[in-house]
């Protein structure tokens, strides 16, 4: 009897919904993970020289896989990460009748696999953080680059391929250097996660109650579902004060990403400026049905991350010179709220930076 997620459902309408790129079999991929190897342990020397974060882990390690792998690493993470959850679930159902317990299990299957389906298709790095057993350890702290999704951009757009797989590196390697060369950065973010995961009441009566609370504000339900889709819509205030520091935090670091993949790489990749728009570009031109399923799974919020914390970066810049951002790292009480990524100003006079350094 599956539990309340159904694992093997997930994984197969995730795979069927990545679908097989093209250039998952061609012979360009033989290169991709030698070259990518080469290429994170330059990226690692560039980051560290332009922010100062070093990692406290040893070297980055990159690991290429397909759309599949990618797939799979992650329903491990989520597996580990909704651990404390899926044993409340358990709990709630135990004694009910089989077939609402399936149906539960199945309907979570096939959400989950649909996210995770959409995404494999776009996702071009991760860096994987939440794969934390002990049992697992070679599979953790790694580099992850989805093999065919690059090499079918490189083709589209003709990128240089060595330019365009070193300015992506320079991202993913950027978010291991914040979650291992910050100390308590990693921990601070898996806390918030498993105080969010801890707080989810999975009885139908609060997620009914809830619904009928946001349907009842129009405005708030819109807002909700723009900062994090139907996760957020649920949640009750104490939670939605929890995503906004999840959100404040990664808006931060993935602006900063972007803003340190452009500047490290600033000799070595010649392209970034056209390597970015087109990027930027891809993301709008996603259809309009698909968009609606990114908005409701947390996806767009997602996107939005990026241009959010590259604006609250130039801002505080602008502001405070170009250092600004390692205030960030002195402690979690620095972290910007996801109101102050949307008003820097609001952070810059709460930690006393007002003026250009």
């Amino acid at each position: 009897m599956p539990g309340p997620v159904d694992w093997g459902l997930a994984e197969r309408v995730a795979l069927r919904i990545a679908g097989s790129d093209p250039f998952a079999a061609s012979y360009h991929a033989d290169s991709l993970q030698s070259d990518l190897r080469d290429l994170t342990a330059t990226a690692e020397t560039l980051v560290a020289e332009t922010t100062g974060l070093r990692s406290l882990h040893g070297e980055a390690r990159a690991r290429v896989v397909d759309r599949a792998g990618w797939v799979r690493a992650n329903l491990a993470s989520f597996q580990r990460l909704l651990r404390p959850l899926l044993t409340k679930v358990d709990e709630r159902l135990a004694g009910k009748a089989a077939l609402p317990k399936a149906i539960t299990a199945r309907v979570t299957g096939v959400e989950l696999g649909t996210m995770l389906g959409l995404m494999s298709q776009r996702v071009l790095g991760q860096y994987d953080l939440l794969v934390v057993d002990d049992e697992t350890a070679d599979e953790q702290d790694l580099v992850y680059f989805v093999g065919p999704n690059l090499l079918s951009l490189e083709k589209r757009f003709g990128f240089a391929p060595r330019e365009f797989r070193l300015w992506i590196a320079l991202h993913e390697v950027t978010h291991r250097a914040q979650f291992t060369g910050v100390p308590w950065l990693r921990p601070h973010f898996l806390g918030l996660v498993e105080r969010l995961v801890g707080s989810l009441d999975p009885d139908p009566a609060h997620l009914i109650a809830s619904l009928r609370s946001a349907v009842s504000d129009h405005r708030a339900r819109r807002q909700a579902i723009d900062d994090g889709g139907l996760v957020a819509l649920f949640a009750t205030p104490d939670q939605r004060a929890v995503l906004a520091e999840v959100g404040g935090l990664m808006s931060l670091l993935e602006g900063h990403g972007d803003v340190t993949m452009d500047r490290a790489g600033h000799d070595l990749v010649p392209s970034a400026e056209r390597f970015s728009r087109v990027l930027r570009e891809r993301r709008r031109q996603t259809a309009a049905p698909v968009r609606m399923l990114q908005r409701l799974a947390g996806l767009e919020a997602k996107l939005q991350q990026y241009e959010q914390g590259e604006r609250f970066l130039a801002a505080i810049e602008a502001a405070a010179g170009p250092h600004a951002v390692d205030r960030c790292w002195d402690g979690p009480a620095n972290l910007p709220t996801l109101e102050e990524i949307r008003a820097p100003e609001r952070w810059l006079a709460r930690v006393g930076l007002t003026t250009a350094a």
